[in-house]
């Protein structure tokens, strides 16, 4: 009798395990290559754009010079904005910004400089503004925290700092960030999933597809073995204890 008759549904469904294992494994290596491109490139792309991070001598993240700056920036990424930061990321011996947590610290960079900034406004004549008179003069205003949203874009003095602070090139660079961190959190998954998920699930699933047909051919001789001796002590109670009866005689 050959294997394939031999094979019954268990075996048929380890087969199907072995093909579908394939299959995960084929799409995980896929998908491991394609990720391995993307983080890839993303690496040549922050080493062309050549933008690093700052330390002490510590080993402190430091901004313009100090510690407490950087401890500013950190606070604000970590407590304001509630960002799990991995600061295993921030590594005073490889400064080059080519993680997502040291892409997040620039982008935090430019929104606390942004948000706390002084903007110069000029008037050039006395102006009054809802019951208040602007004279005619130049202003230095503090951004004082305010985002886009929180400046009055009609007010005199707000309008333009509202302007001048969130500027195209403000949101262009921290549009450019946010893009980054994305960019690389979604290639890190996909090379993660690739071998953990699909690649490591493929082999899980080949393994076991391998292992049940010869489950099932196991099962079905131990059945043919089971029948055979159920036979054969059929055969045997069929037959006198004594043997044959003598034919004639005394």
């Amino acid at each position: 009798m050959t294997l394939v008759k031999k094979l019954n549904l268990i075996s048929v469904a380890g087969l199907v395990l072995v093909f579908g294992g394939l299959i995960g494994i084929t799409l995980g290596v896929f998908l491991y290559t394609k990720a391995e491109a993307g983080l890839a490139s993303l690496d040549a792309v922050y080493a062309v754009q050549g933008r690093y991070m700052s330390y002490d001598d510590d080993g402190n993240f430091t901004d313009r010079g100090t510690k407490e700056a950087g401890d500013s920036i950190l606070a604000l990424i970590e407590e304001d904005w509630n960002f799990e930061l991995n600061r295993d990321n921030l590594d005073p011996n490889d400064t080059l910004v080519n993680t997502p947590d040291e892409l997040m610290v620039q982008y935090g960079i430019i929104s606390d400089h942004t948000l706390h900034g002084t903007q110069t406004v000029i008037l050039d004549e006395n102006v009054e503004y809802q019951g208040v008179m602007y004279e005619a003069g130049i202003y230095e205003v503090d951004v004082d925290g305010r985002h886009f949203s929180d400046l009055d874009r009609i007010n005199l003095l707000e309008g333009p700092v509202r302007t001048q602070t969130w500027s195209p090139l403000a949101f262009s660079l921290l549009s450019s960030l946010i893009g980054g961190v994305n960019s690389d959190y979604q290639a890190g998954m996909a090379h993660f999933m690739s071998w953990s998920i699909f690649i490591g699930l493929g082999v899980m699933f080949a393994i076991a597809g391998v292992f049940v047909p010869l489950g099932g051919v196991q099962v079905t001789r131990k059945a043919e073995a089971v029948a055979a001796i159920k036979v054969q002590a059929e055969r045997t109670t069929a037959i006198p204890i004594g043997g044959l009866a003598p034919v004639g005689g005394d």
